[in-house]
């Protein structure tokens, strides 16, 4: 998940022709007639308003305003019923059987019944429509992996049973589960105002869902806005709707809330020394830990030198974590000492890390055939546009690499949504980004990230060991057996070193005081569902 910020640029590249669209509200100031809207900045326009399309925190944070699942999270981190009012386990944790609330409505006024879920699942999972999501969130699902590929008309283990009731049969029991429910691919929507199913949702009067808020309007690169739904089924918003400006310069984010155009600004670090010397601007800052790890990811198959363990090695003892924690970016997160955040199972203290040891780092890479850097092409570090301190930790581990292995490496940065697709495709042979748990649980950093079979394997990484500890450890209902299993598997892919660590994630935020009622959960703020401003 690429869930929580979390956490995105240049609006839709297939052109949308988006209803409702102007070029007016986004330098508005707060008025009497915005008093009511809250209003927080996006760092860039959002990748897709589409449920079974979205892949990052920045975009997930807007539509589950005005999307919803079966389940959500509590905020203590919990699965609850959202659109299920109750569900039972049956047939040994293999079988889930769903009971809908009653006179639920999309927004559009027409009631929901089980056959929107299971024609909104079967969409998602049309080879033809081609969601980068379902495979990673679904095929735990009998028959997911046959539809994907195209070889069924339809998913066989999600049923409508009758008009309120949904039976979801997996294929082996899997603890974690029913925290994959919860990601927007299985969200529903009123397929009924898709003029084509096959197609991504283009105009904001064909996004439509059952949320406590629906879309008024976006325009691409300035602003996109809510209106609060008052027939939501949980009870009308206590706000008139939500406002989020497209601004991709942190300093630009910064003034905007100082000029108290906004209720809430995301920080970079380099910001938060100012604020802590700043009485009234301390006053209204706020840290959040959050259970995501940012990361530096080498393709095994791209560059030639990493597919040898030894390169791959030394560059992960030659990048000074301590130094990029402490001072690049300011003290505010924790070093990574692992792959698995703290909160989330699976987590240890004590990994088998590879430490900074720039003279074993040396060492190793002359053992993998380049002494000296000696016949080493040049590398590209690839991140993701508008954020500061991706950059700032980018450019100090190529700074790292040219000092201690005399390796050359070029910055690249690029827009969000073509970098997601690059990275769908295994095309980044060396990139600095994050990602943040969708559940609390080592599947979902360990099996998915990295095991062959993993779905979000964008790093080409195979290991036969690795994988049979995984598997073992996906489909155990023995915690203690889990965690010893996830334990030796992350020890081994840190030594294998694809994928080295650099810091788990701290959000830090300014809110107004008028601001009350957010609710929060470690992926980030929930549905604005009791939100009041002053």
């Amino acid at each position: 998940m690429n869930r929580g910020f979390a956490l995105l640029a240049v609006g839709f590249a297939f052109g949308l022709a988006l209803s409702g669209c102007n070029q007016g509200g986004f330098s508005e100031k707060t008025n009497d007639k915005k008093v009511n809207v809250f209003r927080y900045p996006i760092v860039t326009s959002p990748t897709s308003l589409d449920p079974a399309m979205v892949q990052d925190g920045d975009t997930i944070d807007a539509i589950q305003q005005v999307f919803e699942g079966l389940v959500g999270f509590s905020p203590d981190n919990k699965v609850v019923p959202i659109l299920a009012e109750k569900w039972e386990v049956q047939d040994n944790g293999t079988s889930y059987v769903f009971s809908l609330k009653k006179d639920l409505k999309f927004s559009s006024g027409r009631e929901v019944k089980a056959a929107d879920f299971k024609k909104c699942f079967e969409r998602a999972c049309d080879p033809g429509f081609n969601s980068p999501t379902a495979a990673t969130y679904l095929s735990d699902i009998v028959g997911v992996k046959e539809r994907l590929a195209g070889k069924a008309d339809e998913v066989k283990g999600y049923e409508v049973v009758d008009d309120y009731t949904i039976k979801i049969k997996i294929d082996k029991p899997r603890p974690y589960f029913l925290g994959k429910l919860t990601y927007p691919v299985t969200f529903v929507y009123d397929l009924e105002k898709l003029p084509d199913a096959k197609k991504e949702m283009a105009t904001v009067d064909q996004m439509v869902g059952t949320g406590p808020y629906t879309f008024e309007q976006f325009v691409p690169e300035q602003i996109l806005k809510l209106k609060a739904n008052s027939a939501y089924h949980g009870g009308a918003p206590k706000i008139d709707g939500i406002e989020r400006p497209v601004a991709k310069d942190a300093a630009t984010r910064l003034q905007l809330f100082k000029n108290k155009e906004v209720d809430l600004v995301q920080l970079e670090r380099q910001d938060i020394k100012a604020i802590e010397e700043d009485a009234e601007l301390k006053s209204m800052l706020k840290f959040f830990n959050r259970p995501s790890v940012w990361y530096i990811g080498l393709n095994v198959d791209m560059y030639e030198p990493l597919k040898k363990r030894e390169m791959r090695q030394a560059i992960a003892r030659a990048i000074d974590t301590d130094n990029i924690v402490k001072n690049v970016l300011g003290g505010v997160n924790e070093k990574a000492n692992g792959i698995v955040p703290p909160g989330v199972f699976g987590h240890r203290d004590n990994p088998k890390l590879l430490t900074y040891d720039p003279k074993a780092a040396r060492d190793l890479m002359a053992k993998a055939g380049y002494p000296e850097g000696k016949g080493l092409p040049e590398f590209t570090i690839t991140f993701r546009e508008a954020r500061p301190d991706i950059q700032l930790v980018a450019a100090q581990v190529a700074s790292d690499l040219k000092k201690n292995l005399n390796m050359n490496v070029k910055l690249q940065t690029m827009e969000w949504r073509s970098y997601l697709e690059k990275h769908n495709k295994s095309a980044i042979p060396f990139l600095h980004m994050r990602w943040a748990a969708d559940y609390l649980d080592a599947e979902n950093f360990l099996s998915t990230l990295l095991a062959s079979y993993g779905p979000e394997n964008k790093l080409n990484y195979k290991n036969p060991a690795y994988d049979a500890l995984t598997a073992k450890a996906d489909v155990s209902l023995d915690e203690a057996e889990r965690q010893k299993l996830y334990g030796e598997a992350e020890d081994l892919v840190l030594d294998d070193a694809p994928f080295i660590p650099i810091y788990f994630q701290r959000d830090a935020e300014l809110i107004r005081p008028r601001v009350e009622g957010l609710r929060e959960s470690v992926f980030g703020h929930l549905p604005h569902t009791t939100v009041t401003l002053k």
